[in-house]
């Protein structure tokens, strides 16, 4: 074979892996936008003042969401709360202080292993830990920690990364002008590694918001129209509240808008969220340039 049909040979393969790529590509951004716009056009005329913040009315046929929209605000808080310093700081050891030996491969295998267990498994340990062993019942403290602890092994490994993108003459230019480990990991590693520890934070929020399953045996009630006092209450959840008007309402036909609504308004938050969470990303990139 000559060298120009070499050439050509190689760039009609280039252009076809770059077309193949760029197909799936665009399949994959052309389904999630048919889905939104889906769940758009057949939620968007529920959408409402009323529905925003009323209750819940005749076996949630009728009134607003507003319930379930503080109930999964309060949810997604209290985990993140419980799940992010403690991720965060057993991230910072994993990678700083444990030494690569069988000891930090069994703890590394171990959290992997823990990040793909099915979310109904978290339930049933929340439910058996959590509600009945510390008597906290169903609850926001319990719904909390369980969907804490099913995020955490996310927030570990995100956080792990994070700090090994950190180059290692930053640490070894910090200790030559005399700071200890800990000042060095204070001030220099994790400012730097800080907006792609965050990515932790934004996935962690994404998935603690659509779960259903952990709050179902943990803290989700089927109708409460009321809002909650304190971290011991039940609350409605939006995950939840969508699976009831689905799959269990009195007049499934009737509360089928409300469905489709309140899916659009588990998104929107779930996006604004995601939004918040980058522009925070954003300010601490920008801090370092």
């Amino acid at each position: 074979m000559s060298k120009r049909n070499f050439r050509l040979s190689k760039r009609s393969s280039q252009w076809l892996a770059f077309s193949l790529f760029r197909l799936v590509s665009f399949s994959i951004v052309g389904v999630l936008f048919v889905i939104l716009g889906f769940i758009i056009v057949r939620g968007a005329s529920a959408i409402s003042w009323e529905f925003l913040t009323g209750m819940p009315k005749n076996g949630m046929t009728e009134g607003g969401i507003f319930p379930a929209i503080v109930g999964t605000l309060c949810l997604v808080a209290g985990s993140i709360v419980f799940a992010f310093p403690i991720g965060v700081l057993s991230g910072i050891y994993m990678n700083e202080y444990l030494k690569e030996n069988w000891f930090k491969k069994t703890i590394r295998s171990m959290t992997n292993n823990l990040a793909g267990v099915p979310s109904i498994v978290f339930g049933l340990f929340g439910m058996a830990l959590f509600v009945h062993s510390l008597d906290f019942g169903d609850s926001i403290l319990a719904g909390s920690l369980t969907l804490g602890l099913m995020v955490l092994p996310i927030i570990i490994r995100t956080t792990e990364e994070a700090l090994k993108s950190v180059d290692d003459s930053l640490r070894l230019a910090s200790y030559a002008l005399g700071a200890t480990k800990l000042q060095t990991i204070r001030k220099v590693v994790l400012p730097i590694a800080y907006p792609n520890i965050l990515t932790g934070l934004i996935l962690s929020v994404s998935r603690v918001s659509g779960e259903t399953a952990p709050i179902l045996f943990t803290v989700a009630a089927y109708f409460l129209p009321r809002l909650p006092n304190s971290i011991f209450d039940q609350v409605m959840a939006l995950p939840y509240h969508l699976y009831v008007l689905t799959t269990s309402g009195t007049n499934i036909e009737a509360s089928r808008p409300m469905a489709y609504g309140t899916a659009l308004v588990l998104i929107i938050i779930v996006l604004l969220v995601n939004l918040l969470a980058n522009a925070v990303r954003k300010y601490f990139t920008n801090k370092l340039s």
